[in-house]
């Protein structure tokens, strides 16, 4: 274990941001740098608690009292050497997990948990900066070819781990860049892109190969796909996004999130100098409070928006656990991420329990204003609160308000996979589907969740492929317990 009074003389600290003003002017990731010495003492507030809940918060699996100790003990090569036996990209869930881990952990219980997120991202960081992440290329090759459709966190956990089973594995991507979601839906300031380049540079040395601009069951039939290949792995992730159809939703400015974030992003790779929809000097209304409403904000805001405004029908959270989501359950909490942080600080609002019933047009055919009204909460049906009608001013409108399952068209619908009600693609314990030879992993399947279940289900689902193809008891590690895993 780490310093065994450590939890007792140690108080939880996390890296500043840097301040707003310095901060929206860039689109660099928003944290200082945190010293080695003080993430070692965080690291010791790791204590003996004998049953460590933080697994059971981890879809990973993490083995995080035996990295926090290692950090604590400054053995940081075996600290990486731990961290990669469950993760395969721990660059990528130290910066945007919620870390279900922090809530799971004991010492949460009466005090401020343990710095998880913080001690696992300085680790992987500190293991590029030393060169100890180096490629793992396979030591025999078995000829078998696989197919990975989409480049997200499922789906390069799922290739990393075939290819270094041995197997020869390929990559689809339609978009013109690896990385999927990280790529383009991520905002720079919450990761910035260098991390994904870096390891798609090691999965290349390792033998992976991508091919990105290729859409699967466009350019490339499935039947094509199948036959080119001994296995295929569905990694396109829950990209059907959820509309708002009131009256109005045709104006011009009325946008999905997905169409907003991937050319500010384009902007950040030097593919175009300015983004086709942009928030400079305009009103701007974003209709949903998750992450992904958090990510236009923060994109708006460094745009030069003259305002920014944020919706959400569900009412406000509350700051402490409630007592209906009780240790160690992930409790839905209010929180002030670095977005949010940046719309206070511009004076912008963020108002709960409020929908939206017009989008109201200028002679040009754009938005210029949104009809809110306050209704009750969940217990109600969401229903109207009568004289609480207002307008607010708006000329552009990101909708961040989730995703509905898959895309159906196209590559789904030639494969003829059986989908659930929900309009995920069915999967078996080994992460099969209804087609021979052809696997699901990460939001495909699962329907729209945590980057850490993405890597999960991508580890799970090469476990699969690799008995599938070799006939044998796969080494590939199997990271989801029995009552997590599908039922098919």
């Amino acid at each position: 274990m780490a310093d065994p009074k450590g939890f007792l003389t140690v108080s939880r600290e996390l890296p500043k941001r840097r301040p707003v003003d310095v901060r929206i002017k860039s689109w660099s990731e928003v944290y200082e740098d945190f010293g080695k010495d003080r993430l070692e003492k965080q690291a010791s507030r790791c204590m003996d608690c004998g049953i460590p809940f933080c697994h059971q918060g981890c879809p990973l699996g993490n083995l995080i009292p035996e990295w926090n100790d290692l950090v604590y003990r400054k053995d940081w090569q075996e600290a990486i050497e731990r961290l990669h036996a469950t993760n395969n990209f721990p660059e990528f869930t130290g910066r945007l997990c919620p870390a279900p881990c922090e809530s799971a952990c004991v010492l949460g219980i009466n005090q401020d948990p343990v710095t998880i997120k913080r001690v696992e991202v300085e680790i992987i960081d500190r293991a590029f900066a030393e060169g100890w992440v180096r490629p793992q290329p396979p030591a025999v090759k078995t000829g078998r070819k696989v197919a990975v459709v989409g480049s997200g966190p499922a789906g390069l956990a799922a290739a990393q781990q075939l290819t270094r089973a041995g197997h020869d594995v390929t990559v689809y991507e339609r978009a013109d860049r690896i990385g999927g979601l990280l790529r383009y839906g991520i905002p720079e300031f919450k990761m910035e892109k260098r991390h994904v380049d870096r390891r798609i540079a090691q999965m290349r040395a390792e033998g992976t190969e991508f091919r990105t601009s290729v859409n699967i069951g466009v350019d490339l039939t499935a039947d094509e796909l199948r036959a080119g290949h001994d296995a295929v792995v569905l990694a396109g992730g829950a990209t059907a996004w959820r509309d708002l159809p009131v009256p109005g939703r045709e104006l011009g400015g009325v946008v999905q999130a997905m169409e907003y974030l991937p050319p500010a992003n384009k902007v950040q790779e030097g593919d175009l100098t300015e983004s086709p929809i942009d928030a400079a000097g305009k009103h701007v209304v974003v209709i949903g409070g998750g992450d992904t409403g958090a990510d236009c904000i923060g994109t708006a805001i460094r745009q030069g928006a003259a305002s920014v405004t944020q919706l959400e029908i569900m009412p406000r959270p509350p700051e402490s656990r409630p007592d209906a989501q009780p240790w160690p359950t992930y409790p839905m909490l209010f929180k002030m991420e670095s977005a949010h942080e940046e719309l206070a600080d511009q004076d912008g609002d963020r108002l709960y329990a409020v929908s939206t019933t017009e989008f109201a047009g200028d002679e040009d055919g754009n938005v210029r204003a949104l009809k809110i009204v306050e209704v009750g909460g969940p217990d109600t049906g969401f229903k109207p609160i009568e004289g609480t009608e207002r307008e607010i001013p708006a000329q552009l409108v990101t909708l961040a308000m989730g995703f509905l399952g898959p895309q159906r068209e196209g590559l789904l619908e030639q494969l003829g996979v059986e989908l659930d009600q929900r309009g995920n693609v069915v999967r078996d314990k080994d992460y099969k589907t209804s087609v021979d030879g052809v696997y699901a992993a990460g939001d495909m399947g699962r329907g729209q969740s945590l980057i850490v279940w993405a890597i999960a289900e991508g580890r799970a689902a090469a476990h699969g492929v690799d008995e599938h193809l070799t006939g044998r008891t796969s080494p590939l590690p199997y990271p989801i317990p029995p009552t997590a895993r599908p039922m098919a």
